[in-house]
């Protein structure tokens, strides 16, 4: 639009089995023997290769339900990505057609160019070196915390096993846990242990399904940058499933969006900034005020300014998309004549409504709390033009409320 559209499941190979637990070979074999002091945890080497990975046209039914539908993306070796989008838009789905614990219904996925799943061929996920991480935790209740970590290290030596362990564990917060049983820990103790779990054998690609939800902010977003600085470390390919855009611009390379189980954007998280493809992956990436307003002469001629939009017909409704902090207090004058109706303080910043001059509703701007005004006061304000975005209004699903709404 004219550009402005703006339990052997914890290795590398076994623990995207860690929902089948029950069903994994193994359980017990006696566990590595305990070194008589912790010791300084040697550097582990990296994964064996940087694998590249590739879905092309992979659509999962359940029965007349489509929960992927011709999902394509290819991953760079090394590359960091979030699939981000609401609850049951296909991100976990996606993740597990990967691992190989569920088939796609068609299309294909490949692994540094092999196909490990399409028409013809399915690899067993225990052959495609590939660690999956979900929600659900699934740890072992019969092991200790230091044994559930330790598990998927079987080709180290006993001793290293155990450091290697010990050396995630107290990445994760979790070191003084060691010698407990799962079930002894609350839910936010056992995803971190889940996460250790994933983290220590070092796969070739690591999926990784909403890891830091559980976690509180501060630990959040401590672990965000320990596991991001691991994966980098080990070239791990991977795919981090996330609901929250802010922690998919912190951690990856490259962000995906889906709903509905189609992919919506892929790009970097600046571009999905600047130039979302539509109205909802907007919504994601900036608070904005959307405003209703008809198409006229090929063109929304609104108080900020006009702006061709050559694919909307004429007559045609379409939101004009006013980002909350492009909207500037200026002096009298120098801009719109406005009227601040409502002032919410948020510490450092702070969020005003406004009934600016030219718009029927309210509008939202977010400004810094040194300029902030009195209620009821009359200022004026400037929109920056280039920071606008127009979209049809048929992808305003569902609208969204005023700004001085409940």
């Amino acid at each position: 639009m004219s550009g402005r559209r703006r339990a052997g499941a914890a290795n590398s190979t076994e623990c995207q089995l860690l929902k089948l637990s029950d069903l994994i070979p193994g359980l017990g074999r006696r566990q590595p023997e305990r070194p008589d002091s912790d010791g300084p945890a040697p550097k582990r080497a990296g994964a064996a290769f940087a694998a590249r990975l590739t879905f092309e046209s992979v659509e999962r039914r359940y029965g007349d339900q489509m929960a992927l539908a011709g999902v394509s993306l290819d991953m760079a070796p090394g590359e960091i990505l979030c699939l981000l989008g609401p609850s049951g838009c296909g991100k976990t789905t996606l993740l597990r057609i990967a691992s190989g614990i569920e088939k796609p219904s068609a299309g294909r996925v490949l692994i540094s160019g092999r196909e490990v799943a399409g028409p013809s061929r399915f690899v067993p996920p225990e052959q495609r070196h590939v660690g999956l991480m979900f929600q659900d935790f699934a740890l072992f209740p019969h092991l200790t915390i230091l044994d559930n970590v330790a598990f998927g290290l079987k080709l180290l030596p006993r001793p290293e096993a155990y450091r290697e362990a010990r050396q995630v564990l107290a990445r994760v917060g979790m070191l003084r846990h060691a010698e407990k049983y799962p079930h002894v820990l609350s839910g936010g103790e056992q995803q971190r242990v889940a996460l250790a779990r994933a983290i220590v054998p070092r796969p070739a690609v690591m999926l990784m399904d909403e890891p830091f939800s559980g976690l509180d902010v501060h630990l959040r977003e401590r672990l965000q940058e320990e596991t991001v600085a691991i994966l980098r470390e080990t070239r791990a390919t991977s795919i981090i499933v996330t609901h929250h855009p802010e922690e998919a611009m912190r951690l990856a390379d490259r962000i995906a969006v889906m709903r509905r189980g189609r992919l919506v954007q892929v790009g970097r998280a600046r571009d999905l900034h600047r130039n979302p493809a539509d109205l909802f992956v907007a919504r994601l990436f900036s608070e904005i005020n959307e405003v209703p307003w008809t198409v006229e002469g090929g063109a929304l001629r609104t108080p900020v300014g006009t702006f061709s939009v050559p694919d909307i017909a004429e007559g045609e409704p379409a939101v004009l998309c006013l980002r909350q902090r492009a909207i500037a207090l200026v002096a009298p004058g120098q801009g719109l004549p406005a009227r601040v109706v409502r002032v919410k303080p948020l510490g450092d910043a702070a969020l005003l409504d406004l009934a600016v001059e030219g718009f029927e509703g309210l509008l939202r701007a977010r400004i810094r709390e040194s300029e902030l005004p009195e209620s009821d006061s009359e200022v004026a304000v400037r929109i920056d033009p280039d920071r606008v975005l127009v979209f049809p209004a048929d992808e305003a699903d569902p609208p969204a409320p005023a700004a001085g709404g409940a």
